[in-house]
C-alpha cells in the first residue's frame, strides 16, 4: 500500500466520526462464527449495504469502489450480542434506594445515555429493557437511539414491569406508610383479573415492546421474601393471553419454583433468575418450550456484596446472600436437562458495560463457549421472535456485526474486551481496524 493510501486509510480512521461514514462495507473476516451451524468459518467475506447483509462470501474478496473495507483478518467475527434482561435507567449502588427522592425522570434519561454508550460498546447492539422505576425512561431512550439523537443498544422495552400489591417491583415498597399510597395497574401493581389485563394495555399505551412480571418475591425490593408466589394463576393467565393480543413476548421474573410453575402453565415466554427452580419446573420449561434466562452475573454481584455492611438496606442482605450465589448452580442444572437458555445478565444490578462477564459464568458452568454465543445472539433473537433480522451474519439480515482480538472460542473471556462494533450498518467501535477506501483495492 503507498503512502497515499495509508494517508487516507489513517484519515478515514481518525478523522471521520464512525458512526456516520459511508453506508456501504466490505469486511474480511479471519474466522466467522456461524451460529445456526456452530461452525467457524475462515477468511470469509461480509458485504454490508445500507444497513443490511448483501451477501457472505467465502475466501477475501476485493472491494468495488462504493464499500470501505474493513480488516477484522486477525479477528473472530460474529453477529452483534443480545442481552436479554438489562436496566438501562439505573446502577444499583450505595444510594440507590434514595434516588426517587432527589432524581426526576428527567434525571435518569440523561444517565441513562452513558448506559446505553457503554453497553453497545461492549459488543451489545441489541438489549431487552426489563423495567425500572423511572417509568418513561426506557422507552424515550430507546426512541432517541431509534432516531440517532444518542447512541446505543437496539432496545426492545418492557415500560414498567406489573407486580402485585406489596409485591417484587411494586415502586412504594418500603416507604412510611403515609407515603406508599395505592399504586394501580396505570403505576404497574394490580389486584385480580381485570387489573392485570389493564396494566398490559397500560404498557402498550406507553409504548412497550415486550411485558415483564415479577411473579415471586425478589432480592434487591424493600419487602421480606425474596421467592414466595406474588400472582395467582388467573391473573398470569390473564396478562399472557392480553399480552398475546398485543403481540408482546412476556419475561417474568422469579426466584421461587411455585411461582414459576403458575407462570410457564400459563404460556409465558421466558423465565429470568429461577434460582429455586425444580424438577417439576425444568419439566414444564422442557414441555412449553419456555426460555430460561439466568442473569449469572447479578447473583453473584449481590451474593459479594451482601457482605459488604452498608451497601444494600438490612432487609435486601440475607435475601441477597441466600439467592445470589445460587444461580449459576441452578443455570448449570437446567443447561445439562436440556433447557432452552436465552443470555441476559441483569445490567444495572451491577454496572453497565460490564455484561459479557456472563459469558465465562456460563461456561465455567458447563455451556461450551460456541453454545454461550448461540444463547446471545440466536437464542435471544429467537426469543424475541426476530430471528428473521437478527442473531446471524446472513444475506439479508441487519448488519448488526462485532468482533475480538483472538478465539473466544478456546477464550471465552476475550468477549469482554470487543474491539470492534457494528449496529444497523454503522461502526460505532474499530479498535486496532484497519479501513481503506475500496478503489485502492485491486
Amino acid at each position: 500500500m503507498s503512502f497515499n493510501q495509508l494517508f487516507f486509510a489513517a484519515f478515514l480512521v481518525f478523522l471521520t466520526p464512525l458512526s456516520v461514514m459511508a453506508e456501504n462495507y466490505l469486511i474480511h473476516a479471519g474466522r466467522l462464527l456461524d451460529v445456526n451451524k456452530l461452525e467457524v468459518k475462515p477468511s470469509y467475506s461480509i458485504r454490508v449495504q445500507d444497513n443490511k447483509i448483501s451477501d457472505v462470501l467465502a475466501g477475501f474478496v476485493p472491494a468495488r469502489k462504493d464499500e470501505i473495507l474493513v480488516d477484522l483478518k486477525s479477528k473472530t467475527v460474529m453477529p452483534g450480542l443480545m442481552d436479554m434482561h438489562v436496566h438501562l435507567s439505573s446502577e444499583i449502588n450505595k444510594t440507590s434506594y434514595s434516588e426517587k427522592f432527589f432524581m426526576s425522570e428527567s434525571d435518569a434519561a440523561f444517565r441513562s445515555v452513558t448506559f446505553a454508550e457503554k453497553t453497545l460498546k461492549a459488543g451489545f447492539t441489541t438489549v431487552r429493557d426489563l423495567g425500572d422505576l423511572f417509568i418513561g425512561v426506557p422507552v424515550a431512550l430507546r426512541k432517541a437511539i431509534d432516531r440517532g439523537y444518542v447512541t446505543g443498544p437496539r432496545i426492545y422495552a418492557a415500560g414498567k414491569s406489573i407486580a402485585t400489591t406489596g409485591g417484587h417491583a411494586d415502586p412504594t415498597n418500603g416507604l412510611r406508610l403515609d407515603l406508599m399510597g395505592d399504586p394501580g395497574p396505570q403505576q404497574g401493581v394490580i389486584n385480580g383479573v381485570a387489573e392485570a389485563m389493564k396494566a398490559v394495555r397500560a404498557r402498550y399505551k406507553e409504548g412497550a415492546d415486550v411485558i415483564k412480571l415479577t411473579v415471586t418475591g425478589g432480592v434487591l425490593s424493600l419487602a421480606k421474601s425474596g421467592s414466595n408466589p406474588q400472582f395467582t394463576e388467573e391473573e398470569i393467565v390473564a396478562v399472557v393471553k392480553t399480552a398475546k393480543d398485543y403481540g408482546f413476548v412476556v419475561a417474568v421474573h422469579a426466584h421461587g419454583a411455585e411461582g414459576m410453575k403458575r407462570a410457564i402453565r400459563a404460556g409465558v415466554d421466558s423465565v429470568e433468575h429461577g434460582t429455586y427452580m425444580d424438577k417439576e419446573v425444568i419439566r414444564l420449561m422442557k414441555k412449553h418450550r419456555t426460555y430460561y434466562v439466568p442473569t449469572i452475573t447479578a447473583g453473584k454481584w449481590v451474593g459479594e456484596k451482601a457482605a459488604v455492611e452498608g451497601y444494600y438496606p438490612e432487609v435486601v442482605r440475607p435475601k441477597a446472600a441466600a439467592i445470589g450465589p445460587k444461580i449459576q448452580q441452578t443455570f448449570a442444572t437446567a443447561y445439562k436437562k436440556g433447557v432452552k437458555i436465552a443470555f441476559g445478565t441483569d445490567a444495572g444490578v451491577f454496572p453497565h458495560g460490564l455484561n459479557g462477564r456472563e459469558f465465562k459464568y456460563m461456561v465455567e458452568a458447563g455451556m461450551p463457549p460456541f453454545e454461550a454465543i448461540q444463547s446471545a445472539t440466536l437464542n435471544s433473537a429467537r426469543l424475541l421472535k426476530i430471528d428473521d433480522k437478527l442473531g446471524s451474519i446472513e444475506k439479508g439480515k441487519l448488519a448488526d456485526i462485532v468482533a475480538v482480538e483472538g478465539d473466544p472460542l478456546t477464550d471465552i473471556s476475550l468477549l469482554e474486551q470487543v474491539s470492534f462494533v457494528m449496529k444497523d450498518g454503522k461502526i460505532y467501535l474499530a479498535e486496532e481496524v484497519t479501513l481503506s477506501q475500496g478503489f485502492f483495492i485491486n
